[in-house]
C-alpha cells in the first residue's frame, strides 16, 4: 500500500491535536491526523460529551462535544487527512524523514510528528464487583454520561470523589430521580468549590452523601440493576434502591508503543522543551495531557497554546528556505489548502 503522505503527523484528535491542525494550516502545514478511536475528539468525546467546560477563553460555558463540533468547523479549511480506529504501532526515521505505520498496516510518512495522545489509551478503573459485566453490558454500570437525558427519572448512585462524580451529582439534580453519592471518605479530592455545592445540594436534599462508604455489591437480575450495597468500614451494610451506577474512580492509561520510542518519559508522560515542544528526538514534537515540563498544567486551553508553538517550530523542518515572518491571523485570514 502506498504511504499516507503529509507536512506533519498528529498522533491524537482530542483538542490539542485538532488545534494542531488548524496552527499548522495557518503556515501551511499539511496535517495528517491518526487516532485509536472512531470518532475524534479524545476524551471529550468519548467520556464526557456533555461534560460543560469553563476555561476556554471568551467562551463562558461550552459543553465537551460542542467544542469538539467547533474545532471540527475551525480546522475544515485545511482538509486535513484523518485517520480513526487506527493505532500507530511502528516508528523510525529522522527529522524530516519519518514514517509510521498502523495496526492496519497503513504507512504515513512525514517530515514532523506530533504527539497529541493525551494520557495515551485509556479506560476506565472498575471496581471489583462480582457480576459487574453483565450490568456494564446492559448500561446499568456506566464510566462516564454521553446522554444526560438517559439518566431521567433514574435512581441514580455515583462513586467516586474526584472532579467527575461531583460534577455528575450536580448536573443530575432535577433530572434523576434521586442521587447518592458515594465515598470512602468525607473529604473529596475535587475542585473546592465543587465540594462546596455538593455539600450545599445535599443539604438541599438534591443529593443524599452516603459516606464513609464503598460498593460492596450489585443485586439484579439480566443485567437490570435494583440494588446497590455499601459498606463503610466496620462492615455494616446500607442497600441502595438503584438503577444506574455511575462509577467515577480515574482512568487507567497506556502510552502504547510510543513507549518504545526511545523518547525521555516521565511517569507515562513525554518531557519536551518548553520552547518548542520538541521531545529528545528532533522533529518529534509532544503538546497537551501527554507533554511534561515544569510549570505545566493539563488545561485545555494550554494544551491550545503549545499547538502553537509546536507549529510555528515545524515550519523550519518542512520549509527550511523560507524565512517565517510571525502575523496575527487578523492580518492573514484563514487561507484554504486544497485536498
Amino acid at each position: 500500500m502506498p504511504p499516507f503522505t503529509a507536512d506533519v503527523a498528529i498522533i491524537g484528535a482530542g483538542p490539542a491535536g485538532l488545534f494542531a491542525v488548524f496552527e499548522c494550516g495557518m503556515l501551511k502545514l499539511r496535517a495528517i491526523v491518526i487516532d485509536a478511536l472512531e470518532a475524534l475528539g479524545g476524551q471529550c468525546t468519548a467520556l464526557y460529551p456533555e461534560k460543560p467546560i469553563y476555561d476556554i477563553p471568551a467562551i463562558p460555558r461550552i459543553e465537551a462535544g460542542g467544542l469538539i463540533d467547533a474545532l471540527e468547523r475551525q480546522i475544515a479549511p485545511f482538509c486535513p487527512q484523518i485517520l480513526l480506529g487506527r493505532r500507530v504501532e511502528g516508528f523510525s526515521g529522522q527529522r524530516g524523514a519519518f514514517v509510521l505505520t498502523t495496526d492496519r498496516g497503513e504507512r504515513v510518512a512525514a517530515k514532523a510528528v506530533i504527539i497529541a495522545a493525551g494520557a495515551g489509551a485509556f479506560g476506565p478503573n472498575r471496581p471489583p464487583l462480582s457480576g459487574l459485566a453483565a450490568f456494564e453490558a446492559s448500561g446499568a454500570v456506566q464510566y462516564y454520561v454521553r446522554d444526560r437525558e438517559a439518566l431521567r427519572g433514574a435512581r441514580v448512585v455515583i462513586a467516586g470523589g474526584g472532579d467527575s462524580a461531583l460534577d455528575w451529582a450536580l448536573a443530575l439534580r432535577g433530572i434523576a430521580e434521586k442521587i447518592y453519592l458515594v465515598h470512602r471518605r468525607a473529604k473529596f479530592r475535587a475542585a473546592p468549590e465543587s465540594a462546596a455545592q455538593a455539600t450545599a445540594a445535599a443539604a438541599r436534599g438534591e443529593i443524599e452523601m452516603v459516606i464513609p462508604y464503598q460498593l460492596a455489591e450489585l443485586a439484579g437480575a439480566d443485567g437490570r440493576l435494583e440494588v446497590v450495597v455499601v459498606e463503610d468500614l466496620d462492615g455494616t451494610r446500607r442497600n441502595l434502591p438503584a438503577d444506574r451506577l455511575l462509577a467515577f474512580f480515574g482512568l487507567a492509561t497506556d502510552l502504547g508503543p510510543i513507549a518504545g520510542w526511545g523518547l525521555d518519559l516521565a511517569q507515562h508522560h513525554v518531557r519536551i522543551d518548553p520552547a518548542t515542544c520538541e521531545t529528545s528526538i528532533p522533529g518529534v514534537f509532544a503538546i497537551g495531557d501527554v507533554a511534561r515540563y515544569r510549570g505545566k498544567l493539563k488545561l485545555i486551553l494550554q494544551g491550545f497554546s503549545e499547538a502553537a508553538m509546536a507549529a510555528h517550530a515545524i515550519h523550519p523542518i518542512v520549509y527550511p528556505d523560507q524565512a517565517l515572518h510571525f502575523e496575527y491571523s487578523t492580518t492573514t485570514g484563514v487561507a484554504p489548502l486544497s485536498p
